[in-house]
């Protein structure tokens, strides 16, 4: 499995060329797609790209909230036994929200006779890059990111607010989609963003106000390392929220945090080249290359058994509403945002396939092993996606009856009855997945919230 482990040297390197760095963040992406780890010091840090350093590993399966998932047998069966953190390829970055001083690394499990851990998020896509390879493929991959930006402290009764512009002195009231003054009045957190993001290498672009008061978007460049643009979305993910408090703000990744505002999501872009590099989905036609609608029936074939890892959290629901950019059934089209799968306008040798069905709050490994799985099965199947969709998507889906589970429990049990997903994923790395949503699933609906009492305390 390539790309897995960085070099000694590149440690070396690194301290060498930052003395004032004595502080270091190892972190673990598990399945929940919440970075955790350790805060080492300077003189520890050789030994971690020598050695590993141990981390349990029930690690990759703590819930979205921190806590053990007792249903996956990983804690108390197995004496909550460790395993071994090691830097992957390109992880070791300064980390400058954090102050000058501190730095991060990223890192992956693996087993104490060296083989990646097989439920890390990041074995599990390297695995489906592996097929294909194996095909004489590259997928090339971007990720594309929405977020709010919102205030750090919350009102009195609990509610997020929009922060206030430290030029007008004024919140955001209007969605402004493409607004100008909405992305002067961040100025300062995007400067700052982009200086950190620079200083980590992630290829972070341009920046635009999306659909909603506090709601922006910006990308990161299309690569073919599916691996390394997972590294940077997470990398990102976190540089957006370290950044933003350092200006009194929170960037929230939360599928839906306002019912009447649109949701924020994570479009996937992908492409498939050859060993020499050609884009086997270019073509004249605006509906591409065989190859690219073979992709497309399998990506559509996948969706509904897929949507528990790209929606995967009980808000993450909330966002699938007609009209609402975000797609209901797994529709396709060219230049249509109203679809599921999306064939970008472009010159012929663009030709990619954007897949606009995940939240912002997905995994990203997670995310691209399932969308890539989707492209591979097609291909291999050489699946026919039937005609795209012309006009209005959500109308198309409404008349065809075609749907997207709509609730977390529905999704979660198609993606447990899928061997298809399951085979790509491994079968232990898709059981662990679903075992840790059952848990979650279970927190979550035991809480009583301030609905609870606001429906049924007087009326029941």
């Amino acid at each position: 499995m390539s790309g897995f482990l960085a070099d000694i040297a590149e440690v070396d390197a690194f301290l060498d060329a930052h003395p004032e760095i004595q502080f270091f963040d190892i972190l673990f992406t598990g399945l929940s797609g919440v970075p955790r780890g350790k805060r080492l010091r300077r003189h520890e840090l050789r030994a971690v790209y020598e050695n590993g350093r141990f981390l349990p590993l029930s690690v990759a399966v703590i819930d979205i909230n921190g806590q053990d998932s007792d249903g996956t047998g990983l804690v108390w069966e197995t004496g909550d036994a460790d395993s071994i953190a090691r830097p992957v390829p390109g992880g070791i970055v300064p980390a400058p929200w954090l102050g000058g001083d501190v730095g991060q690394v990223m890192c992956s499990l693996h087993e104490p006779d060296g083989t990646p851990v097989d439920i890390d998020p990041r074995a599990i896509l390297a695995r489906v890059v592996d097929r294909f390879r194996a095909d004489g493929m590259t997928p090339v991959v971007a990720c594309e990111l929405e977020y709010y930006l919102v205030d750090a402290k919350r009102g009195r009764d609990g509610s997020v607010r929009l922060p206030r512009s430290p030029i007008t002195g004024r919140a955001s009231e209007a969605p402004q989609a493409y607004g100008l003054p909405e992305i002067e009045d961040v100025a300062p957190f995007l400067r700052d963003l982009w200086a950190a993001c620079d200083a980590q290498a992630i290829p972070l672009e341009g920046v635009i106000s999306e659909a909603s008061p506090g709601q922006y978007e910006l990308t990161l460049a299309h690569k073919p390392d599916a691996l390394r643009a997972a590294d940077e979305a997470v990398a990102y993910k976190r540089a957006a929220k370290g950044v933003a408090r350092r200006h009194g703000m929170e960037a929230t990744f939360m599928a839906k945090p306002w019912a009447d505002r649109v949701g924020s999501g994570l479009h996937l872009h992908v492409s498939v080249v050859d060993d020499a590099g050609t884009n086997l989905m270019a073509s004249e036609e605006a509906t591409g290359s065989p190859l690219l609608r073979h992709a497309i029936g399998g990506m559509a074939a996948l969706l509904p058994e897929s949507v528990a890892i790209f929606a995967p959290n009980q808000n993450s629901y909330r966002r699938f509403r007609a009209n609402s950019y975000a797609p209901v059934a797994p529709t396709w089209g060219v230049n249509n945002r109203t679809v599921a799968l999306r064939i970008p306008a472009g010159k012929a040798h663009t030709r990619h396939i954007e897949h606009r069905v995940c939240g912002a709050d997905a995994n990203p490994y997670l995310a691209l092993a399932a969308m890539l799985a989707g492209v591979h099965h097609g291909i291999t199947e050489r699946i026919d996606p039937g005609p795209p969709v012309d006009g209005d998507g959500y109308a198309a889906a409404a008349a065809s009856g075609a749907t997207l589970p709509t609730n977390w429990f529905d999704a979660l049990r198609l993606f447990e009855g899928s061997s298809v997903l399951a085979n790509y994923f491994g079968e232990r790395g898709a059981k662990m997945y679903a075992a840790m949503k059952r848990t979650e699933q279970a927190r979550f609906f035991e809480t009583v919230t301030t609905q609870d009492y606001d429906w049924y305390l007087g009326n029941a």
